[in-house]
């Protein structure tokens, strides 16, 4: 099976923070495979900028080296490196200063007409100036359109600080707010499973679903980040954001069509009906938690202090916590959240736990009968399980076994699993807003972070150690097991 390729008209895309981690690290590669695919057309650009006194072909080698290091050898192929590398320009330009715009606007005249991106891949505190000086040179077209990256601001206040500024100068339907996880295969595919198949929505409500559990995971540490994470913390950097979007997407409403505004109308309509988490009920929905030296990976690791190189701290590295949707199709029904850092394993997944049957009728010997449970893996190995009971081939009676219908995306379609990001870059372009958050989104999800924060702030407790390489603290464990349930950990159960 071939993926068909949508092309896309003619652009510019100015990349601010041209020469950072998150350029080279995700942009690059990803515009090097679109191009590789031929759906990038002929006259598109690619126009770096940054501080750094660098020329074309300096920048193009500095793109060389992002691809060698993040693109495996047997994608890339010389002619086609060396034609994406002819699309390549640079501008050196220091984006905090009023001076220098002159550069940019040389570069991107001749593309008056076309569609023109600019794409801030810098910290959150320069998107408002970078606007506004795009904006004071005369650089904003009718067909310009601005994307911005997380975190957006640290509470509502900043949050709606940051949206005023970018705002003043790009109308919201031009403001793109990425939050990669909703470019994931598998994320889309949630919505495909929801509202494609007769299966699945009849079943989607309280009366058939026991819970709800979103994990991402991950095994590395802070490291180098130290600095920044002690400023946000685990709530900050994966709930808001990617895990309340993951939220929405399994408990939304079906939308009128797939349209952005109709898609994220249902999407806000979640955020505004979670319920509370404050000072009175938060030690019982929430856990804290910050790893200690441990091991990970197979070798030794130190703790989070040790790499903050500081004796205390409250910010957390894991958080658990039960959250719980005020709407008909979801009373009652609890979804468990867990993001941590020096975890066992690097995954990212939804499970979808369906109730009981109500009465079994096979006797002693057939063994326990487990629940049907929806396992929908981004990261690794994206892919789909449905775990049913079935019978144990073979004579002698009956035994029953709970086993997967597994659908890996990658050999169920034989093609190479695109990343996020391409498929991001790419929707901006066409101007298809559905897979990036509106402005009354990212400020309802704060709107209901917020108070969790001050819940916390408030407390003299300081997060609960864990030791690195193990799923978190204790109490976690406790969060979920009170109400009769367990974390969903291993594929083989």
């Amino acid at each position: 099976m071939t993926t068909r390729i949508i092309p896309v008209e003619v652009f510019d895309l100015v990349v601010f923070g041209a020469t950072g981690d998150l350029a080279q690290r995700k942009l690059l590669p990803a515009l090097y495979h679109r191009d590789q695919a031929g759906q990038i057309p002929q006259g598109a650009r690619i126009i770096g900028v940054s501080r750094r006194g660098l020329s074309d072909a300096d920048y193009q080698a500095v793109a060389w080296q992002a691809l060698e290091e993040y693109v495996p050898e047997k994608e890339r192929k010389p002619a086609e490196v060396d034609a994406f590398l002819k699309r390549l320009s640079y501008v050196p330009l220091d984006a905090t200063q009023d001076k220098g715009w002159e550069g940019l606007a040389k570069v991107l005249k001749p593309g008056e007409d076309r569609i023109r991106v600019f794409y801030l891949a810098t910290s959150p505190d320069l998107f408002g100036p970078i606007c506004e000086r795009l904006g004071k040179n005369g650089l904003v077209t009718a067909k310009s359109r601005v994307v911005v990256e997380k975190p957006i601001g640290r509470d509502l206040e900043s949050a709606r600080a940051v949206n005023d500024a970018v705002g003043k100068v790009f109308p919201e339907n031009r403001i793109y707010r990425i939050d990669h996880y909703l470019g994931k295969e598998t994320v889309q595919n949630l919505m495909a499973l929801r509202f494609a198949n007769a299966l699945f929505e009849p079943l989607w409500n309280a009366s058939h679903i026991d819970h709800v559990q979103i994990t991402v995971a991950e095994t590395l540490g802070v490291e180098s980040r130290a600095g920044y994470y002690d400023t946000a913390g685990a709530l900050r950097d994966m709930v808001q954001n990617h895990m309340l979007q993951l939220l929405c997407l399994v408990a939304m409403e079906p939308p009128t069509s797939i349209e952005a505004d109709a898609v994220r109308d249902e999407k806000l309509k979640v955020l505004k009906s979670l319920q509370p988490i404050v000072a009175h009920n938060g030690a019982n929905m929430t856990v804290r938690g910050q790893y200690r030296a441990g091991a990970s990976a197979g070798g030794a690791v130190p703790g989070y202090l040790d790499e903050l190189g500081s004796p205390s701290s409250k910010t957390e590295t894991f958080v658990a916590l039960k959250v719980e949707i005020g709407s008909w199709r979801w009373n009652s029904v609890p979804f468990y959240l867990r993001t941590g850092k020096r975890l066992p394993e690097r995954v990212s997944e939804i499970v979808v736990t369906f109730k009981p049957i109500p009465h079994s009728v096979f006797d002693d010997g057939a063994g326990p009968i487990d629940t049907n449970r929806l396992v929908i893996r981004l990261q690794p190995d994206e892919g789909v399980k449905l775990w049913l009971m079935i019978k144990d081939p073979g004579p002698g009676g009956m035994r029953l076994q709970h086993v997967p219908l597994d659908m890996s995306f990658a050999e169920a379609f034989g093609v190479r699993n695109p990343d996020a990001y391409e498929r991001l870059i790419l929707d901006v372009v066409r101007g298809n807003q559905t897979l990036f958050m509106r402005r009354d989104e990212v400020e309802a999800a704060w709107n209901w972070i917020g108070p969790i924060l001050d819940a916390w702030a408030a407390t003299a407790d300081l997060p609960k150690p864990y030791t690195a390489g193990t799923w978190g603290p204790a109490a976690a464990v406790a969060l979920i097991e009170r109400d009769g349930r367990t974390w969903h950990e291993d594929d083989a159960s």
